[in-house]
């Protein structure tokens, strides 16, 4: 069963996410949250599988919030999906740079939703089909990188290849389909990855692609 904490300040939109996804089977709602702290202190009291935190809340905002939930050792198994009205850029790569697991505008459809908790929980990286648009535009507008960041002295060739692929947005088993390799044997080399290169989370390792230059928009990937 896939718990969720819902953090939204709006005591209706909290409800709906509740009837929304408690009609999945494998899905439960396990608390609401009215602001960032509550958010906090509701994640480490109930150990949530998935946290859908909004952005702008009282008391301490979601970006915020995510940061302490990511940082908590103790709650290293819990997935962080940021929900918005507002897919700024602000939001967006403060977002990712903090750790979290997606980032979702309010607008996408109730599918959407069901289908990023359920990735979230698989500890995949969940963007919002406009929110990748940005990122790609964002590191397409920027200059070419000049050398490799430090974080990838570490990585193998093939490693560098699925976190390439990793960054174009590739599943465990889609990267398993492009380097002919078995399903576990490329979620094992995306774990490796995150531990080499110190991230906990598919999405900073989709940044950390970008950043690094082994994704550049508009190049196809090859294996």
């Amino acid at each position: 069963m896939i718990r969720v904490l819902v953090a939204d300040d709006q005591p209706l939109i909290r409800g709906a996410f509740q009837v929304l996804l408690d009609r999945e089977p494998d899905i439960e709602v396990v608390a609401q949250a009215g602001n960032g702290l509550e958010a906090v202190e509701l994640t480490r009291r109930h150990r949530p599988s998935v946290v859908l935190l909004d952005v702008r809340m009282p008391l301490l905002d979601g970006i915020s919030a995510a940061g302490r939930i990511i940082a908590d050792p103790e709650l290293a198994p819990v997935s962080v999906v940021i929900l918005t009205n507002y897919a700024l850029d602000e939001y967006l790569f403060s977002a990712l740079r903090a750790g979290v697991s997606g980032f979702l505008v309010k607008d996408s459809e109730p599918a959407e939703l069901i289908h990023a908790v359920r990735v979230a929980d698989r500890g995949d990286a969940v963007l919002a089909p406009s929110v990748t648009r940005r990122l790609v535009e964002e590191f397409a507008a920027r200059p070419p990188t000049p050398a490799p960041p430090p974080e990838l002295d570490g990585l193998t060739v093939r490693e560098r290849q699925v976190l390439a692929l990793v960054g174009a947005g590739l599943s465990n088993a889609e990267i398993a389909r492009e380097l002919t390799i078995s399903h576990l044997t490329a979620k094992t080399h995306v774990s490796r990855i995150m531990t080499k290169v110190g991230v906990r989370d598919r999405a900073r390792l989709v940044v950390l692609a970008y950043e690094s230059g082994l994704v550049v928009p508009g190049r196809r990937i090859s294996g």
